[in-house]
């Protein structure tokens, strides 16, 4: 009797010092686990305040910048007044961006890409209020209608995906060696006659459709041409 009253003690000893040994692990685990809870909301908390503040910065940024380029579109708009009121001209502000578009009669003489004096004068008017934006890139693009190329040109325009590059080129590079805007900002592409804004059925949406867009971009979009991507 007395061994059966000893082994049932033991049991329950046992039994106390497992319950015991795993109540106080219960509580260790839950006091760290109480910790680790409290700290990834410490970080969180953090990390919400230091992205609250980086959008401040942005936001702020974003409006500075479009001020900055309001600024060029009235300064364009005011300088440009009588070729804008003539419908030679186009100028267009969406947040960020700045479209210039000129209808090509005012730059080139009809199927070629050497800019006409006239032009000259109107391109360095744009170019000295372009050039005093900040964190923009200039993007030149060459348009079409698609009217083929006439035979007696096509040695040197085979197609008029040869003559919007040229106009672009040809203007990039008047923007850059006249108007002394960096060519790291500057950027020519031809588009053919694949980006209408008319209809190429009437000589009036044709007209429209020949013309030359100089784009202001955020910086950003350098991205995709740098050599390092």
């Amino acid at each position: 009797m007395k061994i059966v009253t000893i082994i049932i003690i033991i049991i329950a000893l046992v039994l106390a010092a497992i319950t015991y040994f795993f109540y106080n692990a219960n509580k260790q685990m839950k006091n760290e686990f109480t910790f680790k809870v409290n700290s990834l909301e410490q970080q969180k908390a953090a990390l919400e305040k230091e992205l609250e503040i980086k959008i401040s910065e942005i936001s702020k940024e974003k409006e500075e910048q479009i001020d900055r380029l309001k600024n060029a579109y009235d300064k364009l708009v005011l300088d440009m007044e009588k070729e804008i009121e003539e419908g030679q001209i186009q100028i267009t502000q969406l947040a960020d961006r700045l479209s210039v578009s000129m209808v090509d009669r005012i730059l080139f003489p009809s199927g070629k890409a050497e800019i006409t004096p006239e032009g000259l004068e109107i391109l360095e008017r744009v170019g000295n209020v372009l050039k005093n934006t900040e964190n923009k890139i200039i993007r030149v693009e060459g348009h079409t209608d698609n009217v083929a190329i006439h035979s007696k040109l096509q040695e040197q325009f085979p197609t008029n995906w040869e003559l919007s590059a040229a106009r672009a080129i040809n203007v990039v590079r008047f923007l850059q060696d006249n108007v002394a805007i960096e060519p790291v900002r500057l950027q020519a592409i031809g588009m053919s006659e694949y980006h209408p804004v008319a209809s190429n059925k009437t000589a009036a949406g044709r007209s429209q459709n020949r013309r030359i867009e100089i784009i202001l971009l955020p910086e950003t979009a350098m991205e995709v041409y740098s050599p390092s991507k």
